[in-house]
């Protein structure tokens, strides 16, 4: 994008577009700082051209693009009225969106401002908010479901957007009580082997969930919680035999359950309680032989009345840019060899 004291005039069969920035918001909130977002904005609509004059920006270039870039600055102005900052992500998010929308790929009618202005918990100074529009369905289904799976790879916010409606839940008096619980199975380590009692064996497994709770909550409210058994974590095998009333619940790292194990805890479910179930069905660390009950419970579950399944992608991966693209690479990989995760399957948990 360039900025010009004159305006493009389009070429027979081009269109042109203007869009005014209204004067209560600074060009820098629309442009970025040092022209940041009009160079994601450039990269991504090459044959565009876009000019900036004053507070007034045009495009010229073909209908259906110039016509996208008129959608886009709508919607980040929409953003911006809300105080919230464009960045570069959330510029590029947004133009995935629309791009999806207008190619028809994309089911239901949320805009990217309505995505990126869903506010779910504000805590220590930062607002944790949904990326992409299969995070925002996520937590929407999360309100309106009693069980619902987050099923995805790593990095596309599961867990911590999880864990952010648990807090706000627990926040707003809907449960009295957070539960999070994970198999305490990874990568083909086994407990026996790590030193330690068997606290000290169990914590490493449940420390992602301690990180996410020190994010949301003040830290030195957290062991008065814990205390209180507001908040308790703990590892899978504690849920036998219990039934839990008034709770969100949160089974994480569900790849890693038995079938015995996901139907066990499925059936913890008590009055007033929600259950959110996260995992990756790519990154199975069972015992060869072993079926994840992650795998198996879609197919027994899947259409039953409150109950959902989410299923999020690479194009959800809200860690750095280069995390989706090694897991497509990895997918595309598995694809064209048989293989599971780069290796044949079950050779991973025959090493020593």
């Amino acid at each position: 994008m360039t900025q010009t004291p004159t305006a493009h005039t389009p070429a027979q069969g081009q269109a042109k577009a203007q869009f005014t920035v209204p004067a209560q918001h600074p060009m820098v909130t629309v442009l970025g700082s040092g022209d940041s977002l009009l160079r994601v904005i450039e990269k991504a609509f090459p044959a565009a051209d876009i000019h900036v004059r004053g507070n007034e920006i045009s495009a010229v270039g073909e209908a259906a693009e110039v016509a996208l870039i008129q959608r886009l600055f709508d919607e980040m102005m929409l953003v911006l009225r809300t105080g919230q900052p464009m960045t570069e992500d959330a510029v590029e998010r947004s133009i995935a969106m629309l791009r999806a929308s207008e190619n028809g790929e994309s089911e239901g009618q949320e805009t990217p401002a309505e995505v990126l202005t869903q506010n779910i918990l504000s805590s220590r100074g930062r607002t944790i908010r949904p990326k992409t529009l299969n995070q925002k369905r996520y937590v929407d289904a999360i309100d309106k479901h009693t069980i619902v799976f987050g099923i995805g790879p790593a990095g596309t916010g599961k867990t911590y957007l999880a864990m952010a409606k648990a807090v706000q839940a627990l926040q707003s008096k809907q449960v009295n009580r957070i539960i999070l619980t994970r198999p305490a199975v990874e990568a083909g380590e086994r407990l026996g082997f790590l030193p330690g009692t068997l606290y000290e064996k169990i914590d490493p497994y449940l420390r992602p969930l301690y990180d996410a709770l020190h994010d949301m909550l003040d830290p030195d409210s957290i062991p008065r919680l814990m205390a209180a058994g507001t908040i308790e974590v703990a590892p899978l095998a504690y849920m036998r035999g219990r039934t839990l009333n008034d709770a969100f619940i949160i089974l994480d790292e569900a790849q890693n359950t038995s079938p015995e194990q996901m139907k066990m805890f499925l059936t913890r479910l008590g009055f007033d309680s929600k259950i959110v179930i996260t995992g990756d069905v790519t990154q199975v660390d069972l015992p060869s032989g072993t079926k994840s009950g992650l795998r198996q419970v879609q197919d027994i579950l899947e259409g039953l009345d409150d109950v959902h399944f989410s299923r999020l992608t690479s194009h959800d991966v809200v860690r750095h840019k280069l995390v989706g693209r090694i897991v497509d690479a990895y997918e595309k990989y598995d694809s064209q060899n048989g293989t599971e995760n780069g290796t044949h399957k079950g050779a991973r948990n025959k090493r020593k």
